[in-house]
């Protein structure tokens, strides 16, 4: 069965950022108009094979960074892994999740430019959840604050066979003011669910996990951040200066020269006054 990204596992994992990026236009509009905030839900996302080596690979014994969790509804009984904690496969795979052409597919289908990953991973990585444990229904951090960027997207690819409903575990995604459930999706293997990271994504899994012994609830959980325009006021050029040597002849002088004068120009049209509040409109995205 074909999978929604195109990978190429023959060397690695090569995708296209043109080819990625026009996939996740595909699935734009629906995106934008989920509810009760912008989501998809995807089958099929990775190639069979890339979804069941990442299964495979999947640490059964703990690792040196595990963190596990025990806080009632804030996270029960759920051990978060670090990529660098894991083999070599593992490693390449996370790279490719934090990689160009994955965040082009993200642009893409939410509609956000100049996303960034997290390379630490935090709060992401591998999770498991064993027997019993849960988490509470909840609106994820809006700032990495090592970072100091906005966290924006989530992406979970869940990793787990014959997953049956008795299990429970199931997404929970609420409306914004905590009435109701509206969307319930089930964790099954290869299956992908990014939505917008805001202030009001309330989302969790926070009934007690019925899984017999031996089974466990498994999902890469990705990160997707963004930075706010950083301040110019004076409208000032950032752009390569290039300078010249006191030896050098006059020649290169004339030609440093004119690289200057560009450099000065091109601020000067970036930072014309339209652009201030082609700025604020955008911040104001951020405040929604």
């Amino acid at each position: 069965m074909a999978s929604l990204l195109p990978i190429d596992l023959n060397n690695g994992f090569e995708l296209d950022q043109l080819e990625a990026k026009q996939t996740g236009e595909l699935l734009a509009q629906d995106y934008a108009l989920a509810r009760p905030f912008p989501h998809a839900v995807i089958d099929d996302f990775l190639p069979v094979e890339m979804a069941e080596a990442l299964l495979a690979h999947f640490p059964q014994d703990s690792k040196a960074h595990d963190k596990v969790y025990e806080k009632g509804y804030g996270g029960t009984h759920k051990r978060q892994i670090s990529p660098y904690d894991c083999d070599a496969y593992l490693r390449a795979a996370f790279s490719f999740f934090n990689s160009a052409p994955m965040l082009r597919f993200i642009e893409g289908l939410t509609g956000m430019q100049g996303l960034l990953p997290d390379p630490y991973f935090a709060g992401g990585g591998l999770h498991e959840i064993s027997a019993g444990g849960l988490l509470g229904i909840h609106a994820d951090f809006q700032v990495n604050e090592g970072l100091q960027l906005y966290r924006r997207v989530n992406a979970l690819i869940y990793l787990n066979h014959h997953w049956q409903d008795a299990y429970g575990g199931m997404l929970e995604l609420w409306d914004q003011g905590m009435q109701s459930k509206q969307v319930s999706v089930a964790p099954i293997f290869n299956r992908c669910v990014i939505f917008n990271t805001d202030a009001d994504s309330f989302h969790g899994h926070p009934e007690p996990l019925r899984t017999p012994m031996g089974i466990t609830r498994k999902s890469v959980a990705l990160y997707y951040y963004q930075a706010l325009k950083v301040p110019n006021e004076k409208g000032d050029s950032r752009h390569t200066l290039y300078v010249p040597r006191p030896s050098d002849d006059a020649t290169t002088k004339a030609e440093v020269m004119k690289m200057m004068k560009k450099r000065d120009k091109r601020a000067k049209k970036i930072f014309k006054p339209s652009s201030t509040s082609i700025w604020s409109r955008i911040n104001s995205l951020f405040r929604k």
